[in-house]
């Protein structure tokens, strides 16, 4: 799962797929209007690949814990954000049974489990297996393209024609003389 640029801003919510860079900041969209805006330098801003869980044997990334939870639901949405706390514990329990219960918050899980829900309904959680297997795939289609089409000659464009003065720098212009 690369989830490099999907960022979460800290005010806003949803996450946001970072589209470019700008001077100030960064455009991006949202995965949930849909709708692009700039996200000033100002504004926190944090990488869905550099936030984890803490775990009993310590941190463990956002995209592993999102590759368990992809396998127990075969890519479809997990438990809503929106149950009991007491569901949502039992249901991480289950997919992660060496989460430290004591350092993630009930809010920590609700936001976990929201934006697995909004990666997987934009089609954003592919583990990375799948995806070097469609690359591949990809790369081969398209060499196999490459070969039968055949190739155009290009024509040469004929260089511009510059203009010379003549007579040592002055114009071909007819002076006037008038009388």
């Amino acid at each position: 799962m690369n989830l490099e640029s999907i960022i979460s801003v800290t005010g806003k919510p949803g996450l946001y797929k970072v589209i470019s860079q700008i001077k100030n900041g960064l455009i991006v969209e949202s995965l949930l209007e849909k709708k692009r805006m700039p996200i000033h330098a100002t504004d926190k801003v944090s990488a869905l690949s550099d936030i984890s869980i803490y775990t009993n044997d310590g941190d463990m990334p956002l995209s592993e814990i999102y590759e368990v939870i992809y396998k127990k639901t075969g890519g479809k949405a997990a438990v809503s954000h929106k149950e009991k706390p007491e569901e949502i514990r039992t249901y991480m329990k289950e997919v992660m049974p060496n989460y430290d219960e004591d350092r993630v918050y009930n809010s920590d899980l609700k936001k976990l489990f929201q934006w697995f829900n909004l990666l997987a309904e934009n089609g954003l959680l592919i583990p990375e297996k799948e995806e070097k297997g469609d690359k591949k795939e990809k790369t081969k289609a398209a060499t196999k393209s490459k070969k039968t089409a055949p190739k155009k000659p290009v024509a040469k464009k004929a260089a511009p024609r510059t203009r010379v003065a003549k007579g040592g720098g002055q114009t071909s212009m007819p002076s006037k003389k008038g009388g």
